[in-house]
């Protein structure tokens, strides 16, 4: 009996994709609830399992594809490990390799199990043995470059086999060059933006196009928020069993200040304010895809243990490709730490339809006055872009100025004041 492999149901606010990736081709061997194909839409990367064992017979879309919500993708049938394999070429003394090679794959499986779909797809099609290459990635797991630029001096032929399911979906890679470039070569490449890339450059643009942005700086004295975490990091870890960061502290901070200047939390739809009353805090986090931000709720019932472990494992999930749609959806407020990076300051653009959004920078000493001496203490400037329309610059600095307060003197926070 058949079964169609079909588009997963997209939510409202995505209306198509893109077939990303083929996992299978016509004649491979899937088993239920593993991944055959990966579509990507304007949001996150949707992973298609099959839904019984068999065999793929066809495939109605090719990667690069738009599919729609619940489109017939392709057909698995019915069909066994042994019915798809080809059958073995009649051996003669002038042709073993296609025997050999295949026999060397089948008896060393486990060396595509942790490779990207990506890299797994090209060392299948070039017959490149992933033990003879060099890893550059993480945990020297190999990367689509490295398999790239590899110069194999005998590769074993490809052989027709099952392919396990994808550790990691990552963003294609810059081609390389097969050999190196002539001296003075000037070489170009055109790639087409990704379908999330493209939708994040739109969303940027429409804010700028609509909303009236203005930026308000204040400067904050990170000491006191270090000797917390320095004082208590070990209990804190031993108790909850993980590290007590400043995003944790400075979530909680945002969430009392908005508690005291409700529009910051607000959001605009058309001419009319919309006021929250929870706290749904939105944040930033690079993926090898783009810019992704998944939403913390209710915030304001939350600890600084719960903050962590949330932000910890969206940061995963962002990394493996794992975020889903009600990850994404929503929120009434963003914070990006473009610290991490380095950046001393920046003007960070709202995520609409907010109306605010807190940069956090990077720790400097730097020489300040206190009590009339002129000593260094570790400083970070913080911007708030915010929307002119609705929210005055009051409310804004002051919106500033009660964050700072808070993480100068953490015990506000345990006094709500």
């Amino acid at each position: 009996m058949a079964t169609e492999i079909k588009v997963p149901v997209f939510s409202e606010s995505v209306s198509e994709g893109t077939l990303l990736t083929w996992h299978k081709k016509p004649g491979d061997v899937v088993r239920r609830g593993e991944v055959v194909a990966e579509i990507e839409t304007d949001k996150v990367v949707l992973e298609v399992t099959a839904l019984t064992d068999g065999v793929l017979q066809s495939a109605a879309k090719s990667e690069g594809d738009t599919v729609l919500s619940e489109e017939v993708l392709g057909v698995i049938g019915e069909g066994s490990a042994a019915s798809a394999q080809p059958a073995p070429a009649a051996s003669t003394p002038t042709a073993p390799q296609p025997v050999v090679a295949a026999t060397a794959v089948a008896e060393k499986p486990a060396a595509t199990d942790d490779l990207s779909p990506a890299v797994r797809k090209i060392v299948t099609e070039k017959g490149i043995d992933p033990a003879q290459v060099s890893g550059t990635g993480k945990d020297g797991r190999l990367t689509k470059g490295d398999v790239l630029s590899f110069q194999p001096g005998q590769a074993a032929q490809p052989a027709a086999q099952p392919q396990s399911a994808p550790q990691e979906t990552r963003a294609p890679a810059a081609p390389q060059p097969s050999a190196p470039l002539p001296a003075g070569a000037r070489p170009e490449q055109r790639v087409p933006m990704t379908r999330i890339r493209a939708r994040i450059a739109e969303r940027l643009k429409d804010v700028q196009n609509t909303a009236a942005i203005l930026t308000t700086f204040n400067e904050i004295n990170m000491k006191p928020a270090m000797d917390l975490r320095k004082k208590y990091q070990d209990a804190f870890v031993a108790k909850h069993g993980v590290k007590l960061g400043f995003m944790s502290l400075f979530v909680r901070a945002a969430t009392e200040a908005l508690k005291q200047f409700p529009v910051i939390n607000a959001s605009t739809d058309g001419k009319d304010i919309i006021y929250h009353g929870y706290y749904d805090i939105g944040i930033a986090v690079a993926s090898d895809r783009g810019l992704v931000v998944p939403i913390l709720r209710d915030t304001d019932q939350k600890g600084l243990a719960t903050i962590e472990k949330d932000i910890a494992a969206y940061a995963q999930k962002a990394k493996s490709g794992k975020l889903s749609l009600e990850d994404l959806s929503g929120g009434t407020f963003s914070i990006t730490n473009g610290g991490t990076f380095g950046s001393m300051m920046s003007t960070p653009i709202l995520n609409q339809p907010q109306s605010a959004i807190l940069g956090m920078h990077n720790i400097i000493e730097r020489p300040i006055v206190e009590g009339g001496q002129i000593v260094a203490r570790p400083m970070m400037y913080v911007a708030l872009s915010y929307d002119h329309r609705i929210i005055d610059g009051r409310e804004a600095v002051l919106f500033l100025v009660t964050m700072k307060n808070i993480l100068e003197d953490p015990a506000r926070l345990l006094l709500e004041i």
